[in-house]
């Protein structure tokens, strides 16, 4: 268990790193991902009102039922896509991606070239 609890301290610290210079606003909200095991969540956020605009996620049952017996990482690009989606229904083209202190590959890319694929500029 330690060898875990030093990998989420480091995720932690990585991420207080990265959003020391992210904030999301009105016009470019932020696009924050986060991953569990099994799991994949993105939503975007202003940060300047503290309110989450549009979000997604692998437990909704729209992408559960389509995901099957199919990859993690094709679920997250689902994920991508679907968000990208909501957010341009609303208004948002341009988002500031937030990796959450994850690194950048796997699943966490896949969101991003889900997001990418359906419209949204990083």
């Amino acid at each position: 268990m330690a060898s875990q609890d030093i990998k989420v301290q480091a995720r932690l610290k990585r991420k207080k790193r990265i959003r020391k210079r992210l904030s999301g606003t009105q016009e470019r909200p932020r696009l924050c991902v986060f991953r569990s095991a099994k799991q994949i969540y993105a939503q975007m956020i202003d940060d300047v009102s503290g309110n989450t605009l549009v979000s997604a996620s692998s437990t909704e049952k729209v992408v559960a039922e389509q995901a099957g017996g199919e990859k993690k990482t094709s679920t997250a690009n689902r994920v991508g896509k679907i968000i990208a989606a909501r957010a341009i229904d609303k208004g948002y083209k341009k988002v500031v991606f937030d990796r959450n202190g994850f690194l950048y590959h796997g699943r966490i890319k896949a969101v991003s070239d889900g997001a990418r694929e359906a419209g949204l500029d990083f």
